[in-house]
């Protein structure tokens, strides 16, 4: 049987969703499954980061999983520190995290499990290169660059660039790019590229070196988006 590799944008808490794709890709052993980041925060109606937690270490059970860290991701992470590192004392004067996903999880996990959380988060890599025949794909949050180059910053691979236009528009010399971070819906009036398949889709340039999978999954109208390296087959919750 052969190898695929699935790529799945921004879940933002998003159960439901992530369960539909994760049914519909249907994955074996084989295949190779790549989260593109900010598997928390948001979710919608429905938000529930530990349920994505949970699936996300089942999947890496069913199939082969690789996890880019996002922004959103490393938000919480220092979030967990920060609260878990102070005395009960010191805790009262913290300030709320601005997003629901750590009440939610203080409500289920415990703090050694928060801090294995928060651990594991901040191990997760920041761009990984793919390899299918002749073709060279480039993973990461909200931007990518050339392996050769010397390492960026962490926060340009998390949040990209003040102005991305020029990278949307010409990605990177050699690779096909894949992102998240970035919801595509900015992109409606981007005369540089299309959409696959209608609006709330994923959007790709006109080199189609650049492809953004986050499709506004854990907001009104958003969607979940995956796609297969190999087939180019998309799916979309």
């Amino acid at each position: 049987m052969h190898c695929r590799h699935y790529i799945i944008g921004d879940i933002h808490n998003s159960i439901k969703e992530f369960n539909s794709i994760i049914d519909q890709i249907a994955p074996s052993r084989q295949d190779e499954i790549v989260l593109l980041g900010d598997a928390f925060d948001r979710g919608g109606d429905a938000p529930d980061p530990v349920g994505v937690y949970f699936r996300i270490c089942r999947l890496g059970m069913q199939a082969s999983l690789r996890w880019i860290r996002g922004n959103h991701d490393q938000f919480l992470a220092e979030y967990i520190y920060s609260y878990h590192g102070a005395c009960e004392k010191e805790r009262r004067s913290i300030q709320p995290y601005i997003y629901n996903s750590f009440d939610m999880m203080k409500d289920r996990l415990t703090q050694v499990d928060l801090l294995n959380l928060a651990d594991l988060i901040m191990g997760l890599p920041l761009q990984i290169e793919i390899n299918i025949g002749s073709k060279k794909y480039l993973l990461a949050h909200a931007m990518t660059f050339d392996p050769a180059l010397v390492e960026q910053d962490d926060t340009l691979y998390l949040e990209g660039l003040y102005d991305m236009e020029e990278y949307w528009r010409q990605g990177v010399k050699g690779y096909v790019s894949l992102v998240g971070h970035t919801d595509s819906s900015y992109q409606y009036n981007n005369s540089h590229g299309r959409y696959l398949d209608g609006q709330h889709s994923i959007w790709t340039n006109d080199l189609e070196n650049v492809y953004m999978l986050d499709c506004g999954c854990g907001l009104p109208n958003g969607r979940l988006a995956c796609i297969c390296l190999e087939t180019g087959e998309r799916f979309y919750a």
